[in-house]
Parts: structure tokens; C-alpha cells; sequence
């Protein structure tokens, strides 16, 4: 069933306005921001029969208040182009108070949106007009993304300056701590689980995307470049090789 909540008025509640929420079993909960009202009543009642529990957002002021409630997504579905406060405006805003999976929907096809998106901190991208089913697909693999480990082994490891905590989940260089999304961890954590090693494109999407992940393969570079800015005080150029026309691989600390 489909409830739908008009709070209407100002402050909190207000941002809450024209909410639709699925009241479905106690899986992970999917929040859906878009302001195409009938393509996000497909998007939600496609993963509530998935058996997601889905929260449903028309603005950007209502997926910020949403997205930072007590009862958190786990994954935001966000359109880019919000009225008012835009997609790129609410992906910044989560991204610094959360870590939720983002897939970000793009009405543009030109791939310099799609860096932009990504950039902003979006873990995926979709193009409209797109398959409902694949972006079901797409949700299920965010959620199956394997947490990286070394060999196993839950114990922190250090190359030079870099430190990795796999339980904690923390990265830190010269003992501060650099703050990444999911996604930026998960690559790093791969990549300095062997050192010196060439990952390929696809290697890295089947251990951090997953191996049934559909996609641009050249969403691996968008995300080493930004690894390589929020690791700039290790010479990141030269920590996160590039190896032309194969892919990338953990180089000597500097």
C-alpha cells in the first residue's frame, strides 16, 4: 500500500511536504527524489515489489531534510535536475553528512554531465530515459558491494604514509584521516591490498562495483582522479599509477 503524506507549512515538516513513502517489509530503505511525480511512483513501486522499503521526494530541500532524518537511506535515487535546490546542491549536502550509496538520474547524455555527477559524489549514474528494471539492477548491486579486505584479514595495513582500516573504514595519511565516500574507500582499499599489481578497468568494477555491475567502465578514472586530489600530500600522481592502456595500480609510497 501507498501512503501518501502532505504536511504542508513551514520548517521540518515543511521540507517534508509531498512525500510518498511505501510502507513494505524492514529491508533496506531506498530514497527516490525526482520531481517527475509519475516516473517516481514507477521507480518506487518497482522496488517496493523488489522488497525495498522506498521514501518518496519531489524537491531538494525535502531530500536533504529526508536523506539526514533519523531513519536513513541506505541508497538515494537523485534526479539531477531538481527545481530549486538541484541535484548536484543535494548530492554535496548528503555527501557531507553521509555515506548512503547515491545513483544519480541525468536527463543529459553528454559525458561531461556524467563527471559532474560523479564528481559531486555519486557512486552511479543512470541517463533517462532508462530501464526501471536495470535500475532495480543497479540498486541490488550498490547494496551487494563487497566491503574490500586484505587477503582476508581485518587488521589495518600501511604503504608509507597511507594507512588503511578496513574495520573502521578509514583512510589516513601521515596519521590524519582523509575523508572519502564509499566508493572512493572501497577502490583505494583494492588497489593497496596488492601493491604493485595492475588492476584492469574491469578488475576493479568486479571487486567494487561488482561482476554483474552494467556500466561505463571509465567510471574507475573519475574516481581514481578524485583520489588522487584528496590524497595530494603523498605525490597521489605517482601513489595511484596509471598503466596506459591497462589500468591502474598501487605504486611505491612517496
Amino acid at each position: 500500500m501507498i501512503r501518501t503524506i502532505d504536511s504542508g507549512g513551514g520548517g521540518p515538516a515543511g521540507k517534508m511536504a509531498r512525500m510518498t513513502q511505501r510502507a513494505t517489509s524492514a529491508g533496506p530503505h531506498i530514497l527516490v527524489v525526482d520531481d517527475e511525480t509519475v516516473l517516481a511512483g514507477m521507480i518506487g513501486n518497482y522496488l517496493g515489489q523488489a522488497g525495498f522499503r522506498t521514501t518518496i521526494v519531489h524537491d531538494g530541500e525535502a531530500a536533504v531534510a529526508r536523506a539526514l532524518s533519523a531513519d536513513r537511506p541506505d541508497v538515494v535515487i537523485l534526479d539531477l535536475g531538481l527545481p530549486g535546490k538541484d541535484g548536484l546542491e543535494v548530492c554535496h549536502e548528503i555527501r557531507r553528512h553521509s555515506d548512503c550509496y547515491i545513483l544519480m538520474l541525468t536527463a543529459r547524455n553528454e559525458e561531461i554531465d556524467k563527471l559532474i555527477g560523479l564528481s559531486s559524489g555519486a557512486d552511479d549514474y543512470m541517463t533517462k530515459p532508462f530501464s526501471i528494471r536495470e535500475l532495480v539492477a543497479r540498486v541490488k548491486a550498490l547494496l551487494r558491494r563487497p566491503r574490500a579486505e586484505r587477503g582476508g584479514e581485518n587488521d589495518e595495513w600501511s604503504i608509507g604514509q597511507l594507512t588503511v582500516d578496513p574495520l573502521g573504514r578509514r583512510i589516513l595519511v601521515s596519521g590524519a584521516e582523509v575523508d572519502l565516500t564509499r566508493t572512493e574507500f572501497d577502490l583505494l582499499a583494492v588497489l593497496s591490498s596488492r601493491p604493485g599489481l595492475v588492476f584492469s578497468r574491469r578488475q576493479l568494477v568486479d571487486r567494487v562495483w561488482t561482476e554483474d555491475w552494467v556500466g561505463d567502465e571509465h567510471l574507475v578514472d573519475v574516481h581514481v582522479a578524485h583520489l588522487r586530489r584528496k590524497l595530494g600530500g603523498v605525490s597521489a600522481a605517482s601513489f595511484v599509477e596509471t598503466v596506459r592502456g591497462v589500468g591502474y595500480r598501487m605504486g611505491p609510497a612517496q
